[in-house]
């Protein structure tokens, strides 16, 4: 299997930061592209009709500008070839459909524990893209394991 296309799920905690530190390493090692995806949920918005309209909960722009401020220096730094994807959406619907979309060849992950029962291990996010995803996934452990 060649991998060109490494997708990571990425919300800014340390996890996810961890886990696409994990991914750039190895896009780097294997001349991979990373494409980093920002899921953003989205929030009730009541306007002046009184229709309540899904909405982003921040502007793209400001996604924008703190990815390129905060985030994408280490992938610079790293000479790592990548491109950042903000979408509108729940976490797990939009990682699955990019990854057919984008034709990724590997889904790179954050774990967030929940607590001592395994299956709360894992975050939801993670728990759901590993069992539902067409290729391969990577689940990076959490700070400090």
């Amino acid at each position: 299997m060649t991998i060109t296309r490494i997708l990571v799920g990425f919300d800014g905690s340390e996890n996810a930061q961890r886990a696409l530190a994990w991914a750039t390493d190895l896009a780097v090692a294997i001349d991979a592209e990373v494409i980093v995806v920002h899921a953003v949920g989205l929030i009730a918005r009541d306007d002046h009709a009184r229709r309540v309209e899904p909405t982003p909960a921040t502007s793209r722009a400001e996604r924008d500008a703190r990815f390129e401020a905060t985030w994408s220096p280490s992938l610079r730094a790293a000479g790592a070839r990548f491109r950042f994807e903000v979408h509108d959406g729940p976490p797990v619907a939009v990682l699955l459909g990019l990854v057919e979309t984008l034709g990724a060849d590997l889904v790179v992950v954050g774990r967030r524990g929940a607590g001592a029962v395994p299956d709360l291990l894992l975050g939801s996010t993670s728990t759901q893209v590993s069992q539902r995803a067409p290729v391969p996934v990577v689940i990076s452990p959490d700070v400090g394991q």
